[in-house]
């Protein structure tokens, strides 16, 4: 397929793709493949304001009714999951199998939200006053703001939109400028559902086209109930603070720099498959992405010579082509960034396996590069920092607690694991002094969450919770309720207050 058909078979035409200033490029090889027109500020005003009328209806709908669009959404996406798959895959690089499992979360995330239309549960509660009961109960909040990143292009948009709709709250759309035909696709199969769904208020997804310009004034309205954002930490510092101001809710999901800790009593076949996949998987463009590798020094000179000689046979090239498991960095600046990272290493003493450019001679103008392992003496500042590149740092440890401290010494809080069969070890890493991540596997990798959980990380990270178990409720506004069914007026603590 060529990439206007591929472009063509996620309904996007000539008439959606051209006549702005905003170019987007695949990272395949840096073809350009569109230029759209951006949302101005007044844009963005309106678009708010679309969303809070929106609100005022979609809020008066019944949740299990509200979770029926999300059911016709999934069909939708069923129908649609080869070709938005391969869009993704154009329009960030990832490998085709990658594509497709990012819509394939999509599908999963919206069963979940049909199921939670009729979960929506409070509480009762028990008064201390005779003739009382009290309860939980949630409500809608209202307009919800996404922000997204370009690695992930579809996926945390709807681990948001899904629960945000059926919980009863409109969303507006800011893709990354890197990724936006994604979502003007998402948008063309969110209003194929609607038609089937017959009944809802206009503006319950719109999609803002544009750069950071248009995040920020998401993140400054007082009318957007909601921010969601998924991307650097840096931008979530950014937004974070807007949205504190105006007293507003945020969900944020940041930066990971994520661990595996080998121990000596590690299934070492497991460990290696899981290894790469964790560390090479989106070119090492994930949030997820394995970045630091801890092992203990008895199995050291065993793994990593392994390790090594799997990262040289690693098939890298065209993401749409198969048997190819390692495409594109997003653009020229990300490998840039890469070349730095490396440089640095080898200032710190490091050892580097890889890491040059890729596939020059083919494409010149594109960011390929081959995976790279860097044998680090200690944990310096560049292996506390996140480059989002195909790069993973390894460090040995002698002493439990050395692994402990190298694993939580660093800013970020994501994702974590260990490779174990030793009950203590595993369930230790599991504790209240084990890993001080929001995720943390044993005999997984740290990428490749399921939606049944709730996804999110700590410290830099952000401590937002998306997708599965309660998330939901940042999506709404609790509320606790005292209903006295009694003819007396007794007060609470036993106060008395005679008049």
């Amino acid at each position: 397929m060529t990439y206007q058909d591929i472009l063509n078979a996620a309904d996007l035409y000539d008439a959606d793709l051209t006549g702005g200033t905003l170019a987007v490029h695949t990272p395949i090889d840096a073809a350009r493949i569109a230029q759209l027109k951006t949302h101005t500020a007044d844009d963005v005003s309106t678009m708010i304001a679309t969303g809070v009328e929106a609100f005022r209806a979609w809020r008066l709908v019944p949740a299990p009714r509200r979770g029926e669009l999300v059911r016709l959404l999934a069909e939708e996406l069923r129908a649609e999951k080869e070709n938005l798959g391969r869009l993704v895959t154009l329009e960030c690089g990832k490998i085709l199998q990658e594509g497709l499992g990012e819509v394939q979360e999509m599908i999963d995330i919206c069963d979940f939200a049909v199921g939670l239309s009729r979960q929506l549960y409070g509480l009762t509660i028990a008064s201390e006053r005779p003739g009382h009961f009290m309860r939980e109960t949630w409500h809608p909040m209202g307009v919800c703001g996404v922000i997204t990143a370009f690695n992930f292009p579809v996926a945390p948009w709807c681990w948001n939109a899904a629960l945000a709709l059926v919980c009863g709250d409109p969303v507006i759309w800011k893709p990354s400028e890197k990724t936006p035909l994604c979502a003007l696709a998402t948008l063309k199969i969110f209003e194929k559902t609607l038609a089937k769904f017959g009944d809802a208020p206009n503006g319950l997804l719109q999609v803002v086209v544009g750069e950071r310009d248009a995040g920020e004034a998401l993140a400054a309205s007082r009318d957007v109930a909601i921010i969601s954002a998924t991307g650097s930490t840096r931008m979530g510092n950014a937004v974070g603070v807007k949205v504190a101001e105006r007293f507003g809710r945020c969900i944020l999901e940041l930066g990971g720099n994520n661990a595996m800790i080998v121990a000596p009593s590690a299934d070492l076949e497991m460990a290696l498959r899981a290894i790469v996949f964790s560390a090479v998987g989106t070119a090492g463009q994930r949030c997820t992405s394995l970045r630091r590798l801890i092992v203990h020094e008895e199995i050291y000179a065993q793994l990593i010579p392994r390790l090594v000689s799997a990262y040289e046979g690693l098939p890298l090239g065209d993401p749409l082509a198969d048997g190819v498991l390692v495409g594109p960095l997003i653009d020229a600046p990300a490998f840039e960034r890469m070349q730095g990272a490396l440089e640095q290493v080898r200032a710190d003493g490091g050892t580097v396996h890889g890491g040059a450019r890729a596939l020059a001679d083919r494409y010149p103008e594109a960011s390929y590069a081959n995976p790279a392992i860097a044998e680090m003496p200690a944990q310096t500042d560049i292996v506390r920092q996140e480059t989002f590149a195909p790069i993973l740092y390894v460090m040995k440890y002698r002493e439990w607690a050395e692994a402990m401290a190298l694993h939580n010494g660093v800013p970020q809080g994501l994702s974590s694991c260990i490779f174990s069969t030793d009950l203590r070890e595993a369930e230790d890493f599991l504790s209240a002094v084990g890993s001080d991540c929001g995720l943390a596997n044993v005999n997984i990798g740290p990428s490749g969450a399921e939606i049944g959980g709730a996804f999110g990380g700590e410290k830099d990270t952000g401590g937002g919770r998306e997708s599965g178990s309660d998330a939901w409720k940042g999506y709404m506004r609790r509320q606790t309720n005292t209903i006295n069914y009694s003819r007396e007026l007794p007060l609470a603590q036993g106060i008395k207050f005679d008049i």
